[in-house]
């Protein structure tokens, strides 16, 4: 079942390593077995490098330099050269190999996070905020990058340099290892109080950066709003909190880092101290050889870098498995509102008759907005709604297109029960017009077909000249071509609201459903609109919902629906014979003029 995103999950970390989420990560790596393994291969290469050059060092000081040995030194220094451009190499291929692997990854996690957000029925959206939704595709995901790229797989040459290290130091001199690893106690301790303070950080880091997002979607969407009510400096005090408080966690996070590397650095310049005190003392003595000292020396330089990049990739770590636990967590939740898996279809290839029986409907527990309303629409005739604001007009329409469940009662369209319809060929019979037009980025005649191909050229503008669209189309500079802006920025409200009518007509839908649909068009353009309607309505069946009661006085039959019940049914003219509710509603609105 649908449940809504856990805002608080935004401050939830969790586990630096959970198996169960890490194995459906690795599902990711599958199909890319072969570079992943060309990568792994190049990481020990390149690891063996790091580990062979102090020992190279070593044979030159007590063998080739001491003996005199020029030719000797010659051929190590060859070797060495040869060892660097191959550790030259290998940091090549493992560089790109594991950054084309994370970016391949993370364009098949957005495609399928995406994918899933369409699969999603309307109430997801109703209980989650688009901000915090596009922190899972972009932020999260972002994270997951770093994992594949700085993680999962790098981490296992810091443990192989680190064991190597460890390993020639005691071949080399098992005293001299044990001196140089005395610090090793302080440098746990300084990791463990980095991770554990940087944890906390992070946390309200990755809270914040949510935060940001849900705020900007919000008033930038609604930014007209914003100014019209002189709201900006309101506004403009929430954001500043926001941010305040985000670059105030980072600072927090700088501070850890820039006490933990500068830490890291003197332990391993101690280290080197007591190599060269304790190791300078037994060279002399004879215990160790110069070359072991000078190679001693290397390896302690080398052994605390890879500790500095596992604490991080301790954070990489955590901050991966938090971002896959929140997107694993979308993409787990189940969609309410699916088709059968033997969807029926009706006998009738085009009709368009509906039927609501008994329908009962709540958005939230038993608060029904819809009570016992039945009533039939015969394909091809036309109804008009009306009713006070919240009767549960417009919950009729998101009930026929299957947007929400019924609670009680069943609607058929054509006979068939919408949950036994396959829900595309459901909502492929009609088309909708809302007064809140949603637009897209790009040209007008790619908002009127929506990508669909079949829909020629010809048929965009059959339909804006239906409708009375393509004079003013055909006066922008580019005609059809025009681009229209986000959300349709670069049209007035009426000619969206005229796009809208040719986008439904260009799809030839049955069902023509329009919810307040002209009223945010002047009386000059609604009179053009409403003779083109005439047509139209001739041949599909029409369902109008209407607060002007103008607008469907000439409809075949008028519902009034009051409090979600179906109160009064009838042509116009028998409904103000009526004197009842309609008959009130139709006084208010014509008693001042």
């Amino acid at each position: 079942m649908s449940t809504a995103v856990d805002h608080a999950a935004e401050d939830v970390l969790g586990k630096a390593y959970d198996a169960r989420l890490m194995r459906r990560l690795v599902a990711y790596l599958r199909p890319h077995t072969v570079a992943v393994a060309i990568a792994f291969v190049a990481i020990v290469i390149a690891s063996a490098v790091e580990l062979a050059q102090p020992w190279i060092t070593q044979l030159a000081i007590d063998h080739d330099i001491a003996t005199g040995d020029i030719a000797g030194l010659g051929r190590l220094a060859a070797l060495l050269l040869v060892l660097l451009l191959a550790g030259f190499a290998a940091e090549y291929v493992q560089t790109s190999i594991l950054q084309l692997t994370g970016q391949r990854i993370m364009h098949t996690i957005r495609m399928q996070v995406y994918a899933h957000y369409q699969r999603l029925d309307v109430q997801f959206y109703d209980k989650n905020p688009v901000g915090r939704l596009m922190t899972r595709v972009t932020t999260d995901v972002d994270a997951l990058n770093d994992l594949f790229t700085s993680g999962v797989i790098t981490v296992f040459g810091d443990v192989l340099v680190l064991a190597g290290i460890m390993i020639a130091m005691l071949v080399m001199s098992w005293r001299l290892a044990l001196v140089a690893f005395v610090v090793l106690p302080a440098i746990a301790w300084v990791a463990y109080w980095f991770r554990t303070h940087v944890r906390e950080t992070y946390r309200r880091v990755r809270g914040l950066i949510a935060r940001l997002n849900a705020f900007l979607q919000e008033h930038l969407t609604g930014m007209a709003t914003v100014q019209l009510f002189g709201q900006e400096p309101r506004t403009l005090d929430r954001f500043e909190r926001i941010n305040r408080d985000h670059r105030d966690a980072n600072i927090d996070s700088i501070f850890y880092y820039a006490v933990f590397y500068p830490a890291i650095e003197i332990l391993a310049a101690i280290s080197s101290a007591l190599i060269i005190w304790v190791g300078g003392g037994w060279s002399e003595q004879g215990v160790v050889s110069l070359g072991v000292l000078v190679a001693f020396l290397q390896y302690s330089r080398r052994f605390f870098q890879p500790i500095s990049d596992l604490s991080e990739k301790f954070n990489i770590m955590q901050a991966a498995m938090a971002a896959s636990e929140r997107i694993f967590h979308i993409l787990d939740t189940t969609p309410v509102i699916v088709g059968p898996a033997r969807p029926v279809r009706p006998a009738a290839v085009r009709a368009g008759r509906i039927e609501f029986d008994h329908v009962w409907f709540a958005y939230h527990d038993d608060a029904f907005v819809l009570r016992d309303v039945s009533f039939v629409v015969e394909a091809g005739q036309r109804i008009g709604i009306v009713g006070a604001t919240g009767s549960g007009k417009t919950t009729i329409i998101n009930l026929l297109l299957r947007f929400y469940e019924v609670n009680r009662g069943r609607i058929l369209v054509d006979g068939v029960d919408v949950r036994e319809w396959d829900l595309a060929e459901l909502r492929a019979r009609f088309g909708l017009v809302l007064q809140d037009v949603h637009l897209f980025s790009g040209s007008i005649a790619d908002n009127i077909r929506l990508g669909q191909q079949d829909i020629s050229n010809e048929d965009v503008e059959r339909a804006a000249r239906a409708v009375h669209a393509h004079a003013f189309i055909t006066a922008r500079p580019d005609g059809y071509a025009s681009p229209v802006g986000e959300r349709g920025a670069s049209l007035s409200v009426g000619q969206k609201q005229l796009l809208s009518f040719a986008r439904a007509i260009a799809f030839d839908p049955a069902v023509l459903l329009l919810d307040e649909a002209t009223s945010s068009i002047d009386a000059a353009t609604e009179a053009l609109i409403e003779d083109a309607l005439h047509v139209l309505m001739a041949e599909r069946t029409v369902v109008a919902i209407a607060h002007r009661l103008s607008t469907i006085q000439d409809m075949d039959r008028i519902l009034v629906i009051h409090k979600g019940e179906l109160r009064e049914q009838g042509t116009h003219q028998e409904l103000v014979a009526q004197r009842g509710l309609y008959f009130r509603l139709y006084e208010l609105q014509y008693s001042k003029s």
